[in-house]
């Protein structure tokens, strides 16, 4: 298996930095897009357990003025031969008392790289 092949990470790099332009936007067609449409779909988040892809675009619907602004701190993408990749990433939040994580999981299918599962947590002190 082929790890961190330089092409397939400057894929999945790419496909990172569309999400967090349309996350900054508030871009729901594309954030929601980015995601596999699937009722397999994860995300988890402060508050949210969102199973499914109608459940996730409800979600962003619903948000009151998008993602609050914030500063991405460390990216790591990691991947996995040419269909399978991990991002992960800390975060300030503009204004936050602590710096947060998100956890990507991403695969290539059919219609290009979508995330299958997103995790987002806040730090704790001393983390």
């Amino acid at each position: 298996m082929k790890i961190n092949d330089p092409e397939t990470v400057a894929e999945v790099t790419a496909a990172f930095e569309l999400y967090e332009q349309a996350l900054m936007a508030n871009e729901i067609d594309v954030l929601d897009g980015l995601f596999w449409q699937s009722a397999l779909t994860v995300r988890i988040g402060p508050g949210q357990n969102l199973y499914g892809i109608e459940a996730i675009r409800a979600f962003r619907v619903n948000r009151p003025g998008g993602s609050p602004a914030r500063e991405l701190l460390a990216v790591r993408v990691t991947t996995f031969g040419d269909d399978f990749a991990t991002v992960n990433a800390e975060f300030q939040r503009a204004g936050a008392p602590r710096p947060g994580r998100q956890s990507q999981t991403w695969a290539r299918l059919a219609d290009g790289w979508r995330i299958v599962s997103a995790h987002i947590s806040m730090l704790g002190e001393g983390h």
